[in-house]
């Protein structure tokens, strides 16, 4: 099952062409992600102890206004100290982007670490 929320664009992220500026895209799968972690894992992101090993982003069509962006997330690698992330950016039920991240675990030095338990559990219950 995978895990779902929305992302209201707000006029700043317009640019002057009149659609959302790619950068932007990553700050909505910021926000989804963190949405996940607070509601499906039940931890902060700040607080999770995580880095964002990598990110990329397919685009497939502007977000020319400010309707509602629905982002579907879900996991589709789960490995011993990271996991891939997938992301469906949805305007109107019509892709506008996918994306593809990898988050890593981290201990208290900032090395790689097996994913805690309640983590990995969470994250087995939205693969794609």
């Amino acid at each position: 099952m995978t895990f779902e929320t929305t992302v209201q664009p707000r006029y700043r992220d317009l640019d002057p062409m009149g659609h959302v500026n790619n950068a932007v895209y990553a700050t909505y799968l910021e926000h989804a992600r963190t949405a996940f972690f607070r509601e499906a894992v039940g931890r902060d992101l700040a607080d999770a102890n995580v880095a964002l090993a990598s990110l990329s982003i397919e685009f497939r069509r502007s977000i020319d206004r400010l309707g509602e962006v629905t982002v579907e997330l879900a996991v589709v690698d789960l490995g011993t100290t990271s996991a891939t992330l997938s992301y469906d950016l949805r305007l109107d039920g019509e892709t506008a982007a996918t994306a593809e991240s990898v988050q890593v675990a981290l201990d208290d030095e900032g090395a790689p670490t097996p994913i805690p338990a309640d983590v990995r559990e969470a994250f087995e219950r939205h693969p794609e």
